[in-house]
């Protein structure tokens, strides 16, 4: 039996595809936003304790998270019971936050990731750890939701729209750092740049919907309605394929929504700030706003 164990939303969604290919028996072990993620996807199940789930399991498979300890204390847990214990990263940034704990840094016995990027990074930030390559169960449901929307929705070619995907930035600044600015940036800095510097894109925008995080207060971006001359509508009433796929161009920070919008084919645009320095996603597809305003720039009666 696996013990599953998950809390951020990134995790929980490999983590769950993963189980819908697995013919292992299971007990999962969830909080926060793994809870509504495995249950649209796997069905109401039991949650079980970690202790029963460590005690009852033959290994541990874990998400990574860097504001809730669960997973950190699965893999102390796991350790001091002698089971196995992996960790599948869902993402490509804050990896080692992602192990790092008050006291000390707890690593799994084995780390998975579901792309070269995220293996050449987790290689990187842990040379002594074991690392193994695995094809990404979500990126596959996700292609496969892809291709069905693709086959139902279609899009108005006299419209150019943009998914504006949030992060709290200023919150796991602090969190982790102590400092709202630490990256040199604040979330409302950037939506700001990129409110700005829209005609650097290229086209002109007829919509812009800005998707909240889903920690985030629904009405947290407001503000930006009374700034933009395109139409600007709050979303999250979607689920963020289907708000993907009605969309020319994905934008945002360090999104696991931006790489999403790749698969699905869409341009996408990092919005970070100067002041925020490079995109730390490590896919060459994505744009950097700040290149289309320094080339707008420099192109006479821009």
């Amino acid at each position: 039996m696996i013990a599953v164990v998950s809390h951020d939303a990134g995790g929980a969604e490999i983590l769950s595809s993963w189980l819908l290919r697995s013919s292992e028996s299971y007990c999962l072990v969830l909080d926060g936003p793994a809870k509504a993620i495995f249950k649209r996807k796997l069905g109401a199940g039991k949650i079980t304790a970690l202790s029963e789930a460590i005690d009852r399991c033959d290994w541990v498979l874990c998400g990574t998270s860097w504001e809730s300890s669960l997973e950190r204390e699965a893999i102390l847990s796991a350790k001091i019971a002698g089971k196995k214990v992996i960790s599948f990263l869902d993402h490509w940034v804050n990896y080692k936050a992602r192990f790092q704990g008050k006291a000390a840094t707890q690593l799994p016995d084995e780390i998975w990731v579901g792309d070269t990027d995220g293996e050449n990074l987790a290689r990187k930030n842990f040379p002594d750890s074991p690392v193994f390559l695995k094809a990404n169960p979500y990126f596959e449901d996700l292609q496969i939701e892809l291709e069905k929307m693709q086959l139902v929705h279609g899009r108005d070619s006299h419209e150019y729209s943009a998914l504006y995907v949030c992060e709290p930035i200023r919150k796991h600044a602090r969190l982790q750092h102590g400092d709202e600015r630490y990256w040199g940036y604040s979330e409302e800095e950037a939506l700001e740049y990129f409110i700005k510097n829209i005609p650097a894109i290229g086209r002109k925008l007829t919509h812009i919907k800005i998707r909240p995080h889903p920690s985030e207060d629904k009405n947290k971006y407001n503000w930006v309605k009374q700034g933009s001359q395109a139409k600007v509508t709050i979303g999250g009433g979607e689920t963020l394929l289907e708000e993907i796929a009605g969309a020319d161009v994905v934008v945002g920070c360090a999104s696991m929504a931006m790489v999403v919008g790749l698969l699905a084919k869409k341009r996408v645009i990092c919005s970070i700030p100067p002041s925020g320095g490079l995109c730390p996603l490590p896919q060459k597809e994505i744009e950097h706003l700040y290149i289309l305003v320094s080339n707008m720039k420099a192109v006479p009666n821009a």
